[in-house]
């Protein structure tokens, strides 16, 4: 009987959207009308999709794959904006899994590159309601009035919770770590046609409008817990994106987690090394996956002063709502 073959860490190929304000480039997707192919090794070629039907948990990890199934929970992409992306807002956990089916789109975006003028336009600046804000639309030069406007910085981390209305403006780089879901609602494009390929035609902004967070924002970015090299930037229930300065060789052990691990490079160049596999290489704007079956592995800087973001979702106890009310 032929010996199973180990899975390996491998990259995506990219599936790039152009769009009148920039574009988007998916780095690892299972969405279904976006399924990321499989870049390297022995399942070039395959999708993510197709991956995770034949090896589930040993992609994933036990505890990911008792929560989700074949789907594989999350989505990196890179956003490219030049010029006003439209606004835009996504449910929570419970909301689309009541509605939908689906998971929520809680997102963090990290700002990889930025111009003076960029800006994120994040939640709003005053408490408002869904009438106001309806108005606002019919008037360009209000509707920005209400937003709160941030300064878009190179390296600068930004939790956007569900219900927080956003968009980025000017020119920028956005890589954005989220929940694996179509559920971005558009609220408004700018006087720009909405293109199909980017928002569903089936979701329309007013069925946001229960869910719209319509409290002032507080502007407060989260700190990192700095532990050496590595700095837990975001920890949440959905995902724990960590920030790695890789200035050596860097041994991870993944066995007691249970789980995958994708690492994206935000600066710099690396090389993923794993027993009885070829290196990997990582470039800068890059992500690769390495599945929970590589337990033990090291990643290895190639240039000085590279950078590495790691999501993972580490394993946790999940209450039971009917049996632990608490």
């Amino acid at each position: 009987m032929e010996e199973e073959k180990r899975l390996y860490p491998f990259r995506f190929c990219a599936l790039q959207n152009d769009y009148i304000w920039g574009s988007e480039t998916f780095r690892a997707a299972d969405l279904g009308y976006r399924d990321s192919l499989i870049r390297d090794g022995w399942l070039a070629g395959n999708s993510f999709s197709e991956i995770m039907d034949t090896y589930m948990d040993r992609v994933s990890g036990q505890f990911s794959f008792d929560l989700f199934g074949r789907q594989f929970p999350l989505c990196i992409r890179t956003i490219k904006v030049n010029g006003k992306m439209p606004l835009r807002v996504h449910p929570d956990d419970e909301t689309a899994l009541d509605r939908y089916d689906l998971l929520g789109k809680e997102k963090l975006w990290y700002v990889a590159d930025s111009e003076e003028d960029a800006a994120i336009l994040l939640g709003w600046n005053r408490g408002t309601n869904a009438s106001e804000m309806i108005d606002a639309f019919d008037r360009p030069d209000r509707l920005p009035e209400m937003l709160n406007r941030v300064r878009a910085e190179k390296g600068m981390l930004l939790h956007i919770p569900s219900g927080t209305v956003h968009a980025a403006v000017g020119k920028l780089e956005l890589l954005e770590i989220a929940e694996a879901s179509p559920l971005d609602f558009c609220l408004h494009s700018w006087g720009e046609e909405r293109s199909e390929e980017e928002f569903d035609p089936a979701l329309s902004g007013l069925d946001a409008l229960d869910f719209i967070d319509y409290k002032a924002y507080s502007s407060e970015m989260p700190k990192p817990a700095t532990q050496g090299e590595v700095s837990v930037l975001l920890e949440l229930p959905q995902f724990t994106v960590k920030r790695i300065e890789l200035r050596d060789g860097l041994k991870v052990c993944n066995g007691e987690n249970d789980g995958f691990s994708l690492f994206s490079c935000v600066q710099g160049r690396a090389r993923v090394l794993c027993d009885e596999c070829k290196p990997l290489p990582l470039d800068c704007g890059e992500t690769a996956l390495v599945p929970a079956e590589c337990e033990e592995f090291v990643l290895e800087p190639a240039d000085r002063d590279t950078i590495l973001l790691e999501t993972s979702i580490p394993a946790r106890h999940i209450p039971d709502r009917y049996i632990d009310k608490d």
